[in-house]
């Protein structure tokens, strides 16, 4: 009886030895060790900080000042969302090709392909730098607070929606756009008929999916001073108050939770 042998079994080896040696020289660079979470100073600093969460603090005063933060951080996430979609949407439209006239007028290169790469640029410019730089940035720029923030998600989540938004239109059948501006539509009129009924979906499942990204986002901004949740961590961080930090985590578990139930009841309402 013959042995049986997956043929599969050297290249999946090749592959594991060639990610285990590339992935060697990271870990080194990292210096990663996990030993030292083991190491008995190392144990006992993380037990004394862990101590200190609970009880959780619950006083009154306290909990008016979480939901203020919990509700500014909500604000920010969505302010910065819809500036973001304001900003990504119409250079999306200005980069995407199949809303070029280019296919009809007979020529190698139009106007429109030499205003396509500067802005593509512009995209890769705004979605490269992380939105916690420009929070840094902007915190120096109108001071601490909100603003900051709203301003960091907008530029940084902006680069990404016209990124990701003009793939998504380049992915959808061509043919009822070019026939549109054939007939003489407008680059608009084309868009809204022949590019929107079918991309639709994705985009709204794409911008809800952002906007959660851009909740957590904006906590992480607050550690540098861009208001909300995150600043208030930062804050109770300073001062040892593990209390605190526990309620304002808990805090924002509550709000990442209530954000993907809402973000389920807006894919449904809006996709069906």
């Amino acid at each position: 009886m013959a042995t049986l042998r997956d043929p599969a079994s050297l290249p999946r080896l090749a592959i594991s030895l060639l990610a285990i040696v590339l992935l060697w020289p990271g870990l080194q660079l990292s210096e990663f060790n996990p030993a030292l979470l083991l190491a008995a100073e190392n144990r006992q600093n993380m037990g004394q900080f862990l101590d200190g969460f609970w009880p959780l603090a619950h006083d009154r005063e306290f909990l008016t000042l979480v939901l203020h933060a919990t509700l500014e951080t909500l604000a920010m996430a969505t302010v910065g969302m819809a500036l973001a979609f304001l900003l990504g949407m119409p250079l999306a439209l200005l980069v995407t090709r199949v809303l070029s006239r280019r296919h009809f007028s007979g020529r190698a290169a139009s106007a429109g392909s030499f205003v396509r790469a500067p802005l593509r640029l512009l995209l890769v410019v705004l979605r490269s730098i992380p939105e916690i730089v420009w929070a840094l940035l902007f915190v120096r720029a109108v001071g601490l607070g909100p603003t900051a923030g709203v301003l960091a998600i907008a530029i940084t989540y902006g680069g990404m929606l016209g990124k990701v938004y003009a793939e998504i239109f380049e992915s959808t059948d061509p043919k009822p756009a070019r026939a549109l501006l054939a007939a003489g539509s407008s680059r608009l009129q084309a868009f809204c008929y022949g590019v929107l009924p079918s991309a639709g979906d994705e985009l709204v499942s794409y911008s809800v999916y952002r906007w959660e990204c851009a909740l957590r986002a904006s906590v992480v901004m607050g550690i540098v001073g861009a208001g909300g949740l995150g600043q208030q961590v930062e804050l109770s961080l300073r001062m040892f108050a593990g209390a605190e930090v526990a309620t304002l985590l808990l805090a924002f578990i509550l709000l990442v939770a209530l954000a993907d139930g809402l973000s389920r009841v807006l894919r449904k309402a809006l996709l069906t």
